[in-house]
């Protein structure tokens, strides 16, 4: 059969994947609803394969890129997890402290993609750290379906402690000027805009389709924000409305864009939902965005 195009697969399929994705549906019901979609040679099982992240195929800053000086550090979390093991990178020719940008991962723990976005940043001009929340139960496993297992296993307040830790060790690093921000995707996404309303002096939040916070907690924050939605993604737009309304009405700085006909985690190259010029087009938002609030 020949390769299955994005264009050929129906919506229906990409919002059951992000049921399945979100812990919505299990792996047994995600194939099962699937197969109502394996027609015209269509497997099941090509589907599946299909809609799987490629996270190696997917790298777009290697690992020991020479530009970068990349390394794991373990941070002390003592409301959260206690200790947690992140990638730290940063430009391997820095002449000068440079603002710092915590990364924070989907519900699935520090896969590879999300290590190759803090590279993407720290290759920007930034020093760079993303946590893995699963440290406490033995880090990311692995696999994606594990990765979402474990984070489910721990409490999101416990975890944004831990990534408020992270700016806390960012912001006292030797190679950080001291203005740290955050992006963060999906679970992230929330944690950035959390951390927004937590940390009074973070520089800029940028969450890509995340949770919104309590209307009640708006009037506490204080980085300016750049929010990125997924016109497709109706679970997580449902809150924006009031969120948007509350950050107008507590005359908060925020920059909002809506993509349109992309999914959510249209940002993540690794997946079919991957929209590259959307993707495209926000990084380069964000990224100037960190380069106007952290320099």
């Amino acid at each position: 059969m020949d390769e299955i195009k994005k264009e050929d697969i129906k919506q229906e399929v990409f919002d059951l994947y992000d049921d399945y994705a979100h812990n919505r549906v299990d792996r047994r019901e995600f194939m099962q609803q699937l197969s109502a979609y394996a027609v015209g040679g269509i497997t099941v099982a090509s589907l599946m394969s299909f809609l799987m992240p490629d996270y190696q195929g997917g790298i777009q800053t290697k690992p020991d890129d020479p530009r970068l000086k990349s390394e794991y550090v373990n941070y002390s979390s003592p409301k959260g997890g206690k200790t947690i093991k992140a990638l730290l990178s940063r430009p391997a020719d820095a002449k000068k402290k440079l603002g710092g940008i915590v990364v924070v991962h989907e519900n699935r723990g520090l896969n590879p993609h999300i290590e190759d976005v803090a590279r993407r940043a720290a290759l920007a001009g930034f020093v760079a750290i993303a946590p893995d929340a699963l440290t406490p139960l033995g880090g990311y496993p692995g696999n994606d379906d594990q990765g979402r297992e474990l984070q489910s296993k721990r409490d999101r307040n416990e975890m944004l402690e831990d990534f408020i830790a992270a700016y806390d060790f960012l912001k006292n690093h030797k190679d950080c000027n001291g203005k740290v921000g955050v992006v963060g995707f999906c679970f992230g996404g929330w944690i950035a805009n959390m951390m927004a309303v937590r940390i009074p002096d973070l520089a800029a939040a940028v969450p890509f389709y995340g949770g919104q916070p309590a209307a009640e907690d708006v009037p506490k924050i204080k980085a300016p924000l750049l929010l990125h939605y997924a016109s497709l993604d109706t679970r997580v737009n449902e809150g924006w409305p009031a969120y948007e309304t509350a950050l107008k009405n507590n005359n908060k700085p925020y920059t909002a864009y809506m993509y349109e006909n992309a999914n959510h985690g249209f940002h993540n190259d690794t997946t079919p939902r991957y929209d590259k010029a959307a993707a495209e087009l926000a990084w380069k938002r964000t990224i100037d965005f960190f380069t106007d609030k952290l320099k």
